[in-house]
C-alpha cells in the first residue's frame, strides 16, 4: 500500500508567512517602544538629578551666606554688599559671598568664595569668581545647572520678619556704604523656581546667625 506524502498548499504557507511576519510586527513595535519608553525615563531621571542638583547647590550657597562684602573691580565704588539682590534689569539674580569652600589641593586662598547665579535662554546657571575681591583681569567660572527654567525668584525676610523682595532693603540703600549694612544679612531666605517639567518649586533656606 502506498502512502501519499501531502506538502503544504500555496495558500497555506501564505496564510503562515501572513502570520509570521504580524507577530514579527506586533514584537518590533513592541520592543521600539519599550525603547522609547527607555530613552524618556532615562531622560527624566536626568532631568530629576539635574534639579535636585541645582536646588542642593542653592540650599548649600545660601545656608553658607557670610556676611563678608567685595570690592568693585573697578575704580572706587561702594563695595559690593554680602549680599546682592533684586536690581530690576541688572543681572545676575543674586550675589553673595559665601564660607565652605573646599581647598583639596592645599591652595593659599581664603575658604570665602564670591557665587552668583543667573538665567540665561532658560537655563540656570551658577558662577563663581576664584578670587574674592575681584579685578578686570578675574575670570569666572560658569556653571550650566538646569534648563527649561522659566523664572528664578527670590524673596528675603529681614529681622522684622518682613520679606523683601530686593536686598539690601530698600529702606538702607541710601546708606548702603556703611559697613553694617554692607554685611547685612537676612534671616531666611525663599527660593521660587518655575520649571516646564516640574511646574513650580519653593524653598525656603533659614540663614545662620
Amino acid at each position: 500500500m502506498n502512502t501519499r506524502i501531502r506538502g503544504f498548499t500555496l495558500i497555506e504557507l501564505m496564510v503562515a508567512l501572513f502570520i509570521a511576519a504580524l507577530m514579527f510586527a506586533m514584537g518590533y513595535g513592541a520592543l521600539s517602544q519599550g525603547l522609547k519608553n527607555h530613552d524618556t525615563l532615562k531622560d527624566q531621571q536626568a532631568r530629576l538629578l539635574a534639579l535636585q542638583t541645582a536646588i542642593r547647590l542653592l540650599e548649600q550657597d545660601f545656608v553658607q551666606l557670610t556676611p563678608r562684602p567685595v570690592r568693585q573691580s573697578v575704580g572706587d565704588e561702594p563695595a559690593q554688599p554680602a549680599l546682592q539682590s533684586g536690581t530690576p534689569g541688572t543681572p545676575p539674580i543674586v550675589a553673595f559671598t559665601r564660607g565652605g569652600w573646599s581647598n583639596p589641593a592645599g591652595l593659599q586662598r581664603t575658604g570665602l568664595q564670591r557665587v552668583a547665579y543667573v538665567l540665561e535662554d532658560n537655563t540656570l546657571k551658577r558662577e563663581h569668581w576664584n578670587v574674592l575681591d575681584p579685578t578686570l583681569a578675574s575670570t569666572t567660572v560658569k556653571r550650566d545647572l538646569l534648563t527649561h527654567v522659566k523664572n528664578l525668584s527670590l524673596r528675603y525676610m529681614d529681622v522684622n520678619r518682613v520679606w523683601q523682595v530686593q536686598w539690601p532693603p530698600p529702606t538702607v540703600a541710601g546708606v548702603i556704604a556703611q559697613e553694617s549694612n554692607l554685611r547685612l544679612r537676612p534671616i531666611a531666605v525663599e527660593i521660587t523656581l518655575d520649571t516646564d517639567d516640574w511646574g513650580t518649586i519653593v524653598r525656603v533656606i533659614e540663614i545662620a546667625g
